[in-house]
């Protein structure tokens, strides 16, 4: 191959680390429609924290190895584009593919001949080349596999994971001709330190993504499903887990919200593929229901507890501790609090909510909650839900509710039983 000159497509929390990273061996071009992002990613800024302050900068101080635009003439003159553009759903849970479509569109305005594409986006087994490729081919008056290359490997990278990195996770690639799939090896496999796995195609390596989330997506709905069978039995879900850990061979997951830009959106693009192959997937279905009711669960819980507790429903006044959909960073997608808020309002309790990670101004801007600037004092409360557990909510003293008819929830099974009243 020529000299590799690689373009990002995207700069969110895959398009950004893979760009650094490939900076340090080529000359990267990091492009992301949003004029914003890319201003504050020039001043040395990540607000997703996913990338050092320092290693920004150091890479910033040397245009030949990274440069940072919006302006789609800095794509012409690379050879390899890799897309990271976000895959959602809409709100009838079915794949939303405009972002990926758009920025299809926007590289093939700029391919050229032996240009290699590589998409990185999270999408259903034959999306690439069914659904990508003609939009490449239209914009670009080139021929799949004779003009131009492609090759498909997921992402893995896991927000606020700082052990599980980029580099440390083993990746997937693959290639639309074994000539493709030999340089995309070579070219991962210069920044990958845990190495790569090569698929046959790209719809195994398409596939494999899938599954991975839809599986997590299934063991946590069945814990969820004991979670509600438990309640009604009067039982806590997590001693009985705790007991049944102590065989080898139990998978230990835990009950929980579950949001994200990938479990609680994947199961959904599988699912799609599935029924237009003329085939309804029980298990896949079964886990989104369960997950997706988790929200109203917690909400319903905890009303429950306050009238037990003899707080009186309208009027009342509810704390929600966390909104991100993880604990210690500051993502939103996706995330299932905004179902417990939902429930809590729709019985005309007001709710405040707290989280020192969250981006106030995004959170307001895509989901209309206004978050607390500071932590509220929690004694002015009628009840608190701990529905993310970020280390600072797991270090509160809320030994104060001891003596006030304040119920405490606790989402994520993190505080000592002995303080709350109810949990997952």
């Amino acid at each position: 191959m020529h000299t590799t000159k690689i373009a990002v497509i995207g700069l969110g929390y895959v398009g950004l680390p893979l760009a650094v990273a490939f900076a340090k061996k080529y000359p990267v071009v990091g492009f992301d429609i949003n004029e914003a992002r890319i201003g504050e990613l020039q001043r040395g800024t990540d607000r997703t924290k996913e990338v050092e302050k320092e290693d920004l900068s150091k890479l910033l101080e040397c245009p030949a190895s990274l440069t940072l635009s919006c302006r789609t003439t800095s794509l012409e003159d690379c050879n390899v584009y890799i897309v990271t553009a976000p895959t959602p759903i809409t709100r009838f849970k079915t794949p939303d593919l405009t972002p990926l479509l758009k920025a299809s569109e926007t590289v093939g305005r700029v391919l050229k001949k032996e240009d290699i594409v590589i998409y990185e986006s999270t999408v259903y087994p034959g999306c690439t080349e069914e659904d990508c490729v003609p939009v490449l081919e239209r914009y670009s008056h080139l021929r799949y596999n004779l003009d131009f290359f492609c090759g498909y490997s997921p992402e893995r990278i896991n927000p606020g994971d700082k052990v599980n990195t980029l580099t440390t996770i083993r990746k997937v690639i693959s290639g639309s001709n074994e000539r493709i799939t030999d340089q995309i090896e070579a070219l991962y496999a210069s920044i990958i330190e845990a190495g790569v796995f090569r698929a046959s195609s790209i719809k195994v390596a398409e596939a494999s993504k899938a599954i991975e989330n839809a599986q997590r997506d299934v063991n946590i709905s069945f814990v969820n499903e004991l979670s509600l069978i438990f309640d009604k039995m009067g039982i806590d879900t997590h001693e009985v887990l705790e007991a049944a850990a102590t065989k080898w061979n139990f998978l230990k997951f835990s009950p929980g919200l579950v949001g994200g830009h990938c479990i609680g959106v994947d199961p959904y693009y599988l699912l799609h593929k599935s029924q237009q192959l003329g085939y309804n997937p029980q298990v896949i279905l079964s886990g989104r229901t369960v997950n997706d009711g988790m929200g109203y669960f917690v909400a319903s819980k905890t009303i429950k507890l306050m009238i037990a507790h003899g707080i009186r429903i309208i009027g009342s006044k509810v704390l929600v501790l966390g909104f991100t959909f993880k604990e210690n960073c500051p993502d939103t997608r996706n995330t299932k609090v905004t179902d417990v808020i939902k429930e809590l309002k729709d019985f005309g309790i007001e709710v405040d909510v707290y989280d020192p990670y969250a981006i106030r101004e995004e959170v307001k801007e895509e989901y209309g909650v206004e978050l607390q600037a500071a932590m509220p004092d929690i004694q002015h409360y009628d009840g608190i839900i701990l529905a993310v557990g970020h280390d600072q909510f797991k270090d509160m003293d809320f030994s104060v509710i001891r003596n006030r008819p304040i119920v405490l929830f606790d989402v994520k099974g993190v505080l000592d039983r002995g303080i709350i009243h109810g949990r997952l």
